[in-house]
């Protein structure tokens, strides 16, 4: 019976979800239209790409898009974004096993481009969602847990912790943040806010986002979000 697990393929699956940003006094500022292809394997889902397209309110074309692959680690994928309404666009690549290259088109029309070596422990994007679906058991038992997250607009990564907080903002089952730990930073990056289901999907995201307001700053928003659908296995361990 082991050979047969074994050789039995891992069965396609797939997690769709909306988030719908808002400013503080509740206006909507955009929509974010998410759809992952993965597997199901041992029972859980593993993402393997994963879409991300952008509206404005009533709009019926997209205004920027996100492409990830977790190819390389479901906490690393690799990242092409674009926001062409600020020139903006940004590549994530690895080069090897511990090195990723950073390819950035700035909205002043500059172009950067950073070499960075990392440790096991780092996270980059997206791949906080499945960081925290990862520590599952230490976000339900109140446990911090300790990681590096990448800054891309910095080329470094950064020490920081996902703990659970109380946030009267945040109605979920569950409420964390993760925080920078080194005391420069904590004075100049605010906490990410996070909720999540009993399920171990995001139904909310507090703090600073990746579209821009304008060319020199981006939008701090609360997302809520929606399922549309699930796949046929588990979210968490």
């Amino acid at each position: 019976m082991a050979l047969l697990a074994a050789a039995w393929p891992a069965a396609a699956a797939d997690f769709s979800f909306i988030g719908t940003a808002s400013t503080g006094d509740g206006n909507v500022i955009y929509e974010e239209r998410h759809s992952v292809d993965g597997t199901c394997e041992q029972g859980m889902f593993r993402p393997r790409q994963h879409e991300v397209t952008y509206f404005k309110p009533d709009a019926d074309e997209s205004f920027a898009r996100k492409d990830l692959e977790y190819e390389v680690s479901v906490l690393r994928p690799s990242v092409d974004f674009v926001q062409p309404t600020f020139s903006e666009e940004m590549q994530i690549t690895y080069t090897a096993p511990d090195t990723l290259m950073i390819d950035w088109q700035t909205p002043g029309g500059d172009s950067e481009q950073f070499e960075v070596k990392y440790p096991a422990t780092t996270v980059v994007d997206a791949g906080f969602d499945n960081f925290v679906r990862q520590n599952w058991q230490s976000v339900v038992a109140g446990e911090p847990v300790e990681f590096r997250f990448l800054g891309p607009t910095r080329g470094e990564h950064y020490g920081f912790v996902l703990e659970r907080v109380e946030n009267d903002r945040v109605n979920a089952d569950h409420v964390v943040q993760i925080r920078p730990t080194g005391m420069v930073l904590r004075f100049l990056v605010d906490p990410i806010v996070l909720g999540y289901s009993n399920s171990g999907a995001l139904s909310d995201y507090l703090g600073l986002t990746n579209i821009r307001k304008n060319q020199d700053e981006n939008y701090t928003a609360h997302i809520r979000y929606k399922v549309n659908t699930t796949p046929d296995c588990e979210l968490t361990p």
